[in-house]
């Protein structure tokens, strides 16, 4: 992080903006890591619904939009 995105230093003056700025650089990282990526050989899988949201598909009961899973 030092070499690649200058965090030797800081930019802004504060525990507060130190932080922020520390935390915005860390997704960047992130999303810098993601788009490197290759998404044929990523060892991601979705993980399988649990005991309770088989549950509650089968009763046909409502749950929150999160829990989906990419549905």
């Amino acid at each position: 992080m030092v070499n690649g995105h200058r965090m030797r230093r800081c930019r802004y003056h504060g525990t507060a903006k130190v932080h922020l700025q520390h935390v915005l650089t860390a997704i960047a990282i992130n999303i810098q890591r993601l788009s490197e990526q290759d998404p044929e050989t990523s060892s991601y899988r979705p993980r399988p619904p649990t005991a309770f949201q088989q549950y509650l598909q089968q009763h046909r009961l409502p749950r929150p939009l999160w829990w989906h899973q990419g549905k």
